[in-house]
C-alpha cells in the first residue's frame, strides 16, 4: 500500500470506529481480515495512524473544526507528525487509493486556528468531564500531563533476577538501543523504531530464556514498594496474568509463598506459562471458582497487594481509545469494585502486615479518596508516609510524586517518564 492509501483506509476504520462505538482493536482486526491483499508492515503502519488520531482526537477536531474522521486524522497529522501543507498536498491527491485533496474549509483551518487558543481539556486532549479531576490530580501540569499521555510509550522490561542481572540484560540487547531505566532498579527501556514500531522483543532469545517480563517501569515501582522479602508470605489479589506476582517471586528468591488470585480466571490464563519461563517456584496459583478462594488466608499474610480496578487512565499511551470511550458512571462503579477488593485484602494481612494499593490511574476518585474511604472504615490501618515509600524502593526522588491527596504516590508521563501508576502503602496496627 502506498502512504496515501493507508491514509485512505485509516479514514474508513476511523468512521468505523464512530460509527459503531467499538474498540479500536477490533476495527483494525476486521479490516485486516476482510483485505488481506494488505502486509504486515501496511497493518502496523495503519495501528499506527489510527491510534495517533485517537491519542490527538479532541485536538484534532479543534484544529480542523470538524469531527469528521477525516478531519481527526488531517488534524493529528499536523499536530502529531509535523505534515505541513505541502506534504498533506501530496498525500491528500485524489489519485489512485489516495483521500481527496483538501477542501478550502479544510485549509482555512489550517490556516487560521491555532491550538493554543482552545479550551484546556482540549489542548490537553483529555475528555471534557474528566478536566476537572484531571487539574485536581495535577494543577498547572495538567494540561502537560495530557500532551505526555497523547505520545506513544517505550517498552520497558523487568529483568527477572532469578535468571539474569541487569548488565547482562542491557548487553543481550544492545542491537535493540536498550538502556537502564533512570527509577527502577530492575528496569530496562527499549526505545521505539523510527517508524514509532514496538520492536519484537519477544522473540528474543534472552525472553524465551525467561531472562526478562515486559513491564511498565511504574508497575515496577509498585513492587519495589512494597517490598517483598525472602520468606514473607505474599498475596496478590488481583494477579491478572502475574506481571507484579513474578516480581515479587524474584525479589523473594523464590523464598517463602505467593499466592496469586483473580476475580476472573480468564486473566489468570497466562500466569502458568509466564512462571515456568522465569523459574519461580514459591507461587501457588488459586483459580477462582465463583469466589475469590483466600477465606483460609486470612490474617496470615505479611503482604498483600491490590491492583485495584480502575478506569485504566494511566495508560492511555498505550489504549488511546479507552479515554473516549469512558463515561462517568464508571468512576462510580471502580470505586465500588476498589471497596470490594481492599475490604477482601485487609483481611488477609496479618497484625504488623502491610497492604499495598495500587492502580493504573492518575484520577483522585479511583486513588486518594479510595484510600482515605477505606481508612474511615479501618482504623487499625494507617497510610505509610511518602520517605517510607521512597525507602523501600531505594529511591529519593519518589518525594516528588507525592498525590495531591496525599495519601500515596501519583506517577505519570510527565512527571515520572511511566504510565500513570498509584501506589500507597498501608499498615496494620
Amino acid at each position: 500500500m502506498t502512504p496515501s492509501a493507508r491514509l485512505s483506509a485509516a479514514i474508513e476504520i476511523l468512521g468505523d470506529i464512530e460509527a459503531r462505538r467499538r474498540p479500536a482493536a477490533d476495527a483494525l482486526k476486521d479490516w485486516g481480515l476482510s483485505h488481506r491483499f494488505a502486509g504486515s508492515g501496511d497493518r502496523a503502519a495503519l495501528a499506527g495512524l489510527v491510534y495517533d488520531t485517537l491519542r490527538r482526537r479532541a485536538s484534532a477536531r479543534w484544529l480542523m473544526d470538524s469531527e469528521a474522521p477525516r478531519a481527526s486524522l488531517i488534524g493529528m497529522l499536523v499536530l502529531q507528525r509535523g505534515e505541513t501543507i505541502e506534504t498533506l498536498d501530496a498525500l491528500f491527491s485524489g489519485e489512485r487509493f489516495a483521500p481527496e485533496p483538501l477542501t478550502e474549509d479544510e485549509r482555512k483551518a489550517l490556516a487560521e486556528r491555532k491550538l493554543e487558543q482552545a479550551a484546556p481539556d482540549i489542548q490537553a486532549d483529555v475528555p471534557n468531564w474528566l478536566w476537572s479531576s484531571f487539574e485536581a490530580a495535577f494543577g498547572e501540569d495538567a494540561i502537560a500531563e495530557g500532551r505526555a499521555l497523547a505520545e506513544r510509550a517505550p517498552v520497558d522490561l523487568r529483568v527477572n533476577t532469578l535468571k539474569a542481572s541487569r548488565d547482562k540484560l542491557l548487553a543481550e540487547l544492545e542491537p535493540l538501543h536498550a538502556s537502564a531505566t533512570p527509577l527502577s532498579r530492575w528496569g530496562v527501556r527499549v526505545p521505539l523504531g523510527p517508524d514509532g514500531r514496538s520492536p519484537a522483543i519477544q522473540s528474543e532469545e534472552s525472553f524465551q530464556k525467561g531472562w526478562f517480563e515486559v513491564q511498565d517501569e511504574g508497575s515496577q515501582l509498585a513492587g519495589l514498594v512494597a517490598a517483598a522479602r525472602p520468606g514473607e508470605q505474599v498475596l496478590d489479589l488481583c494477579a491478572g496474568g502475574g506481571g507484579k506476582t513474578l516480581e515479587f517471586a524474584a525479589a523473594m528468591e523464590n523464598k517463602g509463598q505467593v499466592f496469586a488470585t483473580d476475580s476472573d480466571k480468564r486473566r489468570l490464563a497466562p500466569i502458568h506459562d509466564r512462571l515456568a519461563r522465569a523459574g519461580v517456584r514459591n507461587v501457588q496459583v488459586r483459580t477462582p471458582r465463583g469466589s475469590l478462594p483466600i477465606d483460609d488466608l486470612d490474617g496470615r499474610m505479611d503482604l498483600v497487594l491490590v491492583d485495584a480496578p480502575c478506569s485504566g487512565s494511566g495508560t492511555w499511551r498505550r489504549s488511546p481509545d479507552t479515554k473516549w470511550r469512558m463515561r462517568p458512571s464508571s468512576l462510580a462503579d471502580r470505586q465500588k469494585d476498589q471497596a470490594t477488593v481492599l475490604k477482601a485484602g485487609a483481611r488477609a494481612v496479618k497484625p504488623g502486615g502491610r497492604l499495598v494499593f495500587v492502580t493504573c490511574s492518575v484520577l483522585p476518585e479511583e486513588n486518594d479518596a479510595s484510600v482515605k474511604a477505606f481508612l474511615a472504615d479501618h482504623a487499625d490501618f494507617t497510610a505509610a508516609p511518602l520517605s517510607e515509600l521512597a525507602k523501600g524502593a531505594g529511591l529519593s526522588a519518589f518525594a516528588r510524586f507525592g498525590s495531591s491527596g496525599g495519601t500515596g504516590l501519583q506517577l505519570s508521563p510527565h512527571r515520572s517518564g511511566t504510565d500513570g501508576f498509584f501506589i500507597a502503602l498501608l499498615h496494620r496496627a
